[in-house]
C-alpha cells in the first residue's frame, strides 16, 4: 500500500513539473502581474484533476533520485516547450506594431511591456494587449490547458522530447514572427512608403523648407486614422492566427511523441 501512494505521488510530481513549465512560460498564465504562489497553486490544481484521468497502470515509475531528477527536468521541458510555443503570435504583433510606431515618428514614446521586460512603442503595446484581448475571447486558455492535457496521451511521462522535428517545427514557428509583422503592418507600411516619396519629392522642389516640421505632425494623425480603418482587420486576422495556432501545437505536441 506504501509503495502504491509513494508511486502516485512521484507520477503527480512529474504531472505537476510538466504543467507547471506550461503555466511559467505560455501566454496571459506567465504575465508578471499573476504572483508565483498563483502560478504553482494553479499547476497544482490542473495537475491534480490530470493526475486523476491519465491511465496509470502504462507508467513505470523507478523510485530513484538521479531518475526522479532525470525526469523532472524533461517533464519541466516538455511544459516550457508547449507553452512558449505560443508566445510567436503575440511577439509577431507586437514586433508588426514596432514597426508602425517607427514609421509614425513614436520610437521616442515608449513604454515598458512588463510581459518581456522590454521597452516598445505604444502601438506595438496597443496590438499587444489586442492580441491578448482576443485570445481570452476566444478561450484560447482553455486550448493552451487542453494541449497540455492531451499531451500525457501522446507523449509518455519521462520521454526526452528535443528531436529533429520538435527543432524544425519551432524554428518554423518562429520563423513565423516575422511573417506576421510584415503582413499586419504591411498596409501602413505602403502609406508611409509614399508619403515618404512625396517627402523626398517636395524636400527637392523646395529646399527652403522644413520638410521634417511638416511631415511629422502629419504622418502621426495619417497613422492614427489609418489604424482606426485597420481595426476590423487587425482583430479578425489576429483571431485567425490564435485559432489556427490549435493545429500547430497539436501539431507540435505529435513530434514530440514521434
Amino acid at each position: 500500500m506504501t509503495n502504491i501512494l509513494i508511486a502516485d505521488f512521484i507520477i503527480l510530481l512529474f504531472v505537476f513539473m510538466r504543467i507547471a513549465g506550461m503555466i511559467f512560460s505560455a501566454p496571459i498564465f506567465a504575465h508578471n502581474s499573476i504572483p508565483i504562489l498563483a502560478k504553482i497553486f494553479l499547476a497544482l490544481i490542473i495537475a491534480y484533476i490530470t493526475f486523476l484521468t491519465i491511465d496509470k497502470s502504462k507508467i513505470i515509475v523507478d523510485i530513484n533520485l538521479i531518475t526522479l531528477v532525470i525526469y523532472s527536468i524533461r517533464e519541466l521541458i516538455t511544459g516550457l516547450i508547449i507553452g512558449y510555443v505560443m508566445n510567436f503570435i503575440f511577439w509577431g504583433v507586437a514586433y508588426a506594431g514596432t514597426y508602425i510606431g517607427f514609421d509614425m515618428g513614436l520610437m521616442l514614446a515608449e513604454v515598458l511591456n512588463p510581459m518581456e521586460e522590454i521597452q516598445s512603442n505604444i502601438i506595438g503595446e496597443i496590438l499587444y494587449y489586442t492580441s491578448i484581448l482576443i485570445f481570452i475571447l476566444i478561450n484560447g486558455h482553455h486550448y493552451v490547458i487542453s494541449g497540455i492535457v492531451v499531451s500525457f496521451q501522446v507523449v509518455p511521462i519521462g520521454k526526452y522530447v528535443i528531436n529533429s522535428s520538435v527543432y524544425q517545427l519551432i524554428i518554423k514557428y518562429s520563423f513565423v514572427v516575422f511573417t506576421i509583422a510584415i503582413k499586419i503592418a504591411s498596409p501602413i507600411i505602403v502609406s508611409f512608403f509614399l508619403i515618404h516619396l512625396a517627402e523626398s519629392i517636395i524636400a527637392r522642389v523646395i529646399p527652403q523648407i522644413q520638410i521634417i516640421f511638416v511631415s511629422q505632425p502629419l504622418k502621426s494623425g495619417i497613422g492614427i486614422l489609418l489604424l482606426l480603418s485597420l481595426v476590423p482587420f487587425y482583430v479578425y486576422a489576429i483571431k485567425n492566427l490564435l485559432e489556427g495556432y490549435e493545429s500547430n501545437l497539436l501539431q507540435l505536441i505529435r513530434a514530440m511523441g514521434s
